[in-house]
């Protein structure tokens, strides 16, 4: 009996050291931080709620807002554009049997709308999302609401979708080589122990040894029989087969063989589900561009387009300059790391790729729209009439052959020989005028923070509001310049009129002097107003 117990407690030992060993952590894809921030308390009506995840979520990815009466008022999801985080996040992976950590230091943020406010108290958001490595990513985050209840947009009624299967265990909504797999194969959620591969492991460990139990108590190696012995005397010099610490050294095994099968196909499994889910460029809801938190809290974007190259891209245009007043086609390209121009991009408001122009002096805005020849070369017309400094902005989203997409403005100087006169900006005010329409702003943005700021269009001399009609899949586009180095900060708006308004969330990354110019559609024809904001 001392022998089994000493058995039994060195296995017992084996089982602790096992178990004890550390899951390889090779989940990604987390939640990073959220503005608002989760627990926190917001008094002003927040238009949405940003979640910042280590890497993009897929567009199948699914979120939800519930009130505190228990109603959704969630109005629609869509990326918004990368920024630092707050704090770096580590994670760490498994590679080549070592656990090797890797630190974030961007966010790329989930941008949820909300419809509205109803009442004060705690609002829940729930996310279910799908890192690239296969693992499922879901969570809850909190705010408290303590402002005044806000109403539902006209027509609006609380969603009732839900989260694609594949966010669910079943077949995804529009299989890939990764999602066509079946999920019960997939990682946990915690990036740990594959339990189904722990438990296939535990029996067939088990299965193995009672095997090798089986055939030692039916086919025993014999010693050589002595000279006048009988079977009875030869069964006595072998002894009793010790079943027991067989028995016991059996289920160690089973569980110490299991548990590092479990961890061994862990890995493999996540490597298979790794393959990005392919997504139609035109299909695309990532913007590339700003879209807010909307309730005073930290900015969520930086100025974009004061550098030629990002993210791997380098704007390369085949002019830096032109006369003055003559039309000329400005060409240019994306050019890759691999030195080769990008040919793949993604339809963001019906556009592969906006080029903006704007003077040094924030005076001779155009927004344009270039096509592409097959080698990747773009161009359009583009006349200059004034002499001066000017800086050119590519805006786009570049995609890859796998279905990755990467949003960035790219800017370059071109210039226009001679005496450039410069025009002082006008003083800011809450109206401007394009064409025959007024334009009033309401609210103004805040250096550091997302607020709402809202444009009303009224025909000039004539009661009541424009007609809006969608120009570029939006009501309107709002385009932000930096005075001095021309930092750029592109917004899209709510999809749908707010109160007959065109609303936006709008992030400025500091204190200073902008120019705002809004473009908008009545009866056919764009119009553009322009605002000066002194930002402190």
């Amino acid at each position: 009996m001392g022998r089994i117990r000493r058995v039994v407690l060195a296995c017992a030992a084996a089982v602790a050291v096992a178990f004890a060993l550390p899951a390889p952590a090779s989940a990604h894809g987390t939640l990073a931080m959220s503005n608002p921030v989760s627990g926190s308390t917001v008094s002003a009506p927040p238009a949405s709620v940003e979640l910042f995840f280590t890497e993009k979520v897929p567009d199948y990815a699914y979120f939800t807002i519930t009130a505190p009466g228990g109603e959704r008022v969630d109005n629609g999801w869509e990326h918004a554009s990368p920024r630092p985080l707050d704090k770096p996040v580590t994670e760490y992976f498994m590679e080549g049997g070592k656990f090797e950590p890797r630190q974030y230091t961007t966010g790329f943020p989930a941008r949820v709308r909300i419809a509205h406010l109803p009442a004060t108290g705690e609002y829940k958001v729930d996310y279910q999302s799908r890192a690239s490595d296969g693992d499922n990513v879901h969570g809850t985050v909190t705010f408290k609401y303590t402002g005044p209840a806000t109403p539902a947009p006209a027509g609006w009624t609380p969603p009732t979708n839900q989260a694609d299967p594949a966010l669910t265990g079943g077949a995804p909504a529009a299989p890939s080589a990764a999602a066509a797999a079946p999920l019960a194969s997939a990682p946990p959620a915690d990036g740990g122990t594959n339990w189904l591969g722990w438990l296939g492991g535990v029996a067939a460990v088990l299965a193995a040894v009672a095997g090798f139990v089986l055939w030692r108590r039916r086919t025993p190696q014999d010693p050589a029989p002595k000279a006048g012995a009988t079977k009875a005397d030869a069964a006595t010099a072998r002894g009793p087969v010790p079943v027991v610490p067989i028995a016991v050294g059996a289920v160690v095994v089973a569980l110490i063989g299991g548990y590092a099968l479990g961890r061994a196909t862990a890995e493999p499994q996540q490597t298979a589900a790794a393959a990005p889910r392919p997504v139609a460029p035109a299909a695309q809801s990532m913007t590339g561009h700003q879209h807010g938190g909307g309730d005073g809290g930290t900015a969520t974007v930086e100025a974009m387009g004061t550098t030629v190259s990002s993210g791997g891209y380098t704007l390369q245009p085949v002019r830096r300059s032109q006369p003055a007043g003559q039309t000329l086609d400005y060409a240019f390209r994306i050019v890759g790391a691999d030195r080769r121009p990008a040919t793949r991009f993604a339809v963001v408001h019906d556009k592969p790729l906006h080029l903006v122009v704007a003077g040094r002096d924030l005076g001779g805005f155009q927004h344009l729209h270039p096509t592409m020849s097959p080698d990747g070369l773009w161009s359009v017309p583009l006349a200059l009439p004034e002499p001066g400094a000017y800086r050119v902005f590519a805006d786009f989203t570049v995609a890859t052959a796998g279905g990755a997409t990467t949003p960035l403005v790219l800017g370059v100087d071109h210039t226009v020989p001679g005496a450039a006169t410069g025009t002082a900006l006008p003083a800011a005010a809450a109206q401007a005028t394009a064409g025959p329409h007024a334009v009033t702003m309401e609210g103004l943005p805040k250096a550091g923070a997302t607020v709402p700021v809202s444009f009303r269009v009224a025909r000039a001399g004539a009661p009541g509001p424009a007609t809006l009609e969608r120009y570029l899949g939006s009501y309107g586009h709002l385009v932000v310049l930096r005075e001095g180095d021309l930092g750029y900060v592109h917004v899209h708006p709510d999809p749908e009129l707010a109160d007959g308004a065109i609303r936006f969330n709008v992030s400025v990354p500091g204190a200073g002097r902008y120019r705002a110019f809004l473009e908008f559609q009545v009866e056919g024809k764009v119009n553009r107003a322009e605002f000066t904001l002194d930002l402190t």
